[in-house]
């Protein structure tokens, strides 16, 4: 029974310790922060005028979307070689331009050196671009 009661006064001892060493995380934690001061050229910005340039080096994916439908599974297994899918557009219909999956414009295909490419025939303004999102 001895040994029982120094294992339980350890086991004590331990929880002690490591509520202690709790108290001084929570402490720690608890202090103030303080942050550096800003650089000049920050504080020169107008309040409404967003610094671009920081923006106009990302990459964006474009693509033009023909249509689209959706069929099921069971379908989907049969397609094959020559399989013909109705899609939800209609022949001579402008043609969807999307930025990273955003709708952006309506086009067309035009063929420039033997290349595809796509002739901007209505762009979204950025006000409906920004409705569409919400």
């Amino acid at each position: 029974m001895a040994s029982d009661d120094i294992d339980q006064d350890s086991m004590a001892d331990d929880w002690a310790a490591a509520m202690a060493e709790q108290a001084e995380v929570d402490e720690a934690a608890a202090s103030p922060v303080t942050f550096d001061e800003l650089k000049d050229e920050v504080l020169r910005q107008p309040a409404g005028s967003p610094d671009l340039d920081v923006i106009l080096d990302i990459p964006v994916s474009i693509s033009m979307e023909v249509g689209r439908t959706s069929i099921t599974i069971r379908n989907l297994l049969q397609l094959n070689q020559g399989s013909v899918i109705e899609l939800d557009r209609l022949a001579g219909e402008p043609l969807d331009v999307l930025v990273n999956g955003t709708l952006i414009a309506h086009g067309e295909v035009v063929v420039v050196n033997e290349k595809f490419g796509i002739r901007m025939t209505d762009v979204i303004s950025p006000a409906e671009r920004i409705k569409k999102l919400r």
